[in-house]
């Protein structure tokens, strides 16, 4: 190869990685994605039948990110009149007292269901190495006064639909056993849990459905054909999307809305949509 093809191929390398650069900055990190899943449950009322459960997840409110975009990505979810909104964790990206402001500033627009909104609490809720639990209670508290019901190792029947609610994995009030022990089988159950790697922690009792979680991201950048190299999981086969586990359950990960650094890639933002069905 002669010096100017050299130069040539450089310069075409180069701006490639310019525009490559340009778009996991500024494009995939704002380009959210609706995703529509089918839901089946047992024992779903008919009444619920056709009915949809919007997940929201790692909003991750803070000084890193535009609020603005999570603001318009509500409003954007208003749109579909979701019948149920769960939110499954890191509200914030807790650094000090200036996000309890920023939450209720984006969350005076957040989206809620016509049958009901219900919440858990994820790892950066729990504020500096997750173990504040004063930082817990007032994001809790907050997001009760926006309308959010924050379930704590707690159970809330809405509509004929059991939500249960399990605290964060690695915050401080990780208490599964707690409700998990009275569950009633017989009734359609979906249960939140910020953190996927909990679904493999020996505290389901049983338990036969889904499984709504967050917190990976999806790895935010992900090579094509590859697997994602950074997860904050120890099971590095739960990336994103579905996951049928082998005793009945069922494992959703939402690739989250919101970020703690700016860059994606192959990993849109998402809101899930899920539509209910007899299972």
């Amino acid at each position: 190869m002669n010096r100017r093809h050299f130069l040539q191929g450089a310069a075409a390398l180069g701006g490639a990685g310019l525009l490559t650069g340009l778009y996991t900055w500024q494009v995939e990190p704002f380009w959210l994605e609706f995703v529509q899943v089918p839901m089946p449950i047992k024992h779903l009322p008919d009444a619920l039948v056709g009915k949809t459960l919007m997940q929201i997840s790692d909003t991750h409110v803070g000084n890193r990110f535009d609020r603005q975009y999570l603001i318009e990505s509500f409003e954007k979810a208003q749109q579909l009149a979701p019948d149920f909104v769960v939110y499954t964790g890191d509200f914030v990206n807790y650094e000090s007292e200036e996000q309890f402001a920023q939450l209720r500033e984006v969350y005076a627009h957040a989206v809620r269901g016509k049958l009901g909104t219900l919440g858990v609490l994820g790892n950066h809720d729990y504020g500096l190495n997750w173990q504040e639990p004063e930082v817990a209670q007032r994001v809790a508290g907050i997001l009760e006064e926006k309308g959010i019901s924050i379930l704590r190792n707690e159970q809330q029947n809405l509509a004929g639909l059991n939500f249960v609610g399990l605290d964060d994995f690695w915050g401080t009030n990780f208490a599964p056993h707690q409700v998990m022990s009275d569950l009633q089988k017989e009734q359609a159950n979906v249960v939140l849990c910020h953190n996927p790697d909990v679904a493999d922690e020996p505290v389901w009792n049983g338990y036969q459905s889904w499984i709504l979680s967050g917190h990976t991201h999806g790895g935010q950048c992900k090579p094509p054909f590859l697997r994602a190299p950074m997860l904050p999981v120890r099971n590095k086969r739960y990336t994103a999307g579905t996951f049928a586990l082998d005793d009945g359950r069922t494992l959703y990960i939402n690739r989250a809305l919101g970020h703690l650094w700016q860059v994606r890639f192959n990993v849109r933002p998402e809101i899930t949509v899920f539509r209910l069905e007899r299972g």
